[in-house]
């Protein structure tokens, strides 16, 4: 079976976006831990990149809003395709502590198409590893 050229680049590779959507940012600080000497996801070639536009996958912490809601449908059309979008954190997956709120529009899934979920409060580094993990065998 043939692997096209893209999709080996991807396997051995992924530029990630980070896109805080409104979260507690306990998300936010457990993924920089992933960047660590402890962790470091750059030995599997995963790297944060300053632009969607440079990103093979979207990582999403928080909730989604009504004020945010269409500007995260925006980077993500602006995300080169096959874009991949990971939900991390029970806020992100489920609405959380927020799904109740006034302001909520959904969890992510309902804005944008989601490929992995990652639940937690915060998840620990070993799961959002374990959640890039199954992303690169979906990538297969």
């Amino acid at each position: 079976m043939a692997i096209d050229l893209k999709t080996k680049a991807l396997k051995k590779s992924l530029f990630v976006f980070h896109l805080s959507t409104g979260s507690c940012n306990n998300c936010d600080i457990e993924i920089l831990d992933c960047l660590t000497p402890r962790f470091d996801v750059e030995r599997f070639g995963i790297v944060l990149v300053g632009s969607v536009k440079h990103a093979d996958v979207l990582l999403v912490t928080g909730i989604g809003t009504t004020k945010n809601a269409n500007r995260i449908k925006l980077l993500y059309q602006q995300m080169p395709k096959p874009g991949f979008v990971v939900a991390i954190g029970a806020c992100a997956c489920t609405g959380g502590i927020f799904r109740d709120g006034y302001t909520m529009s959904g969890p992510i899934d309902t804005i944008i198409p989601v490929d992995v979920y990652i639940p937690g409060c915060p998840p620990k580094p070993e799961a959002m590893i374990a959640g890039i993990v199954r992303l690169l065998e979906r990538i297969k």
